[in-house]
């Protein structure tokens, strides 16, 4: 099993969505609706100075699926480059 952990900006969400449908992936996810902090796009804090949010999904599949996430995630990068879109991945088994 693979863990995947998508961190991006909530202007994207509906997207990331869409090109999950597109490629059959993504049915099951644990979504953290609101997330704040600092990347290499800059500050993500809901407040007045930096109003921008993040969002986070959290998957565990298995390997070709996530080749196709990571494929997805790769397609609404190339769309939005300034929208901060990371994807990592990471193996264990779940407990």
């Amino acid at each position: 099993m693979i863990r995947l952990e998508i961190i991006a900006n909530r202007s994207v969400e509906e997207n990331i969505l869409d090109a999950f449908k597109r490629e059959g992936v993504g049915k099951y996810y644990s979504k953290i609706p609101t997330v704040f902090g600092v990347g290499s796009s800059g500050p993500r804090m809901g407040d007045p100075i930096w109003p921008e949010e993040n969002f986070a999904l959290v998957i565990w599949c298995e390997k070709p699926e996530a080749a196709k996430i990571r494929r997805a995630i790769m397609e609404v990068k190339k769309q939005y480059p300034d929208e901060g879109i990371k994807i990592f991945g990471s193996t264990g088994v779940a407990l």
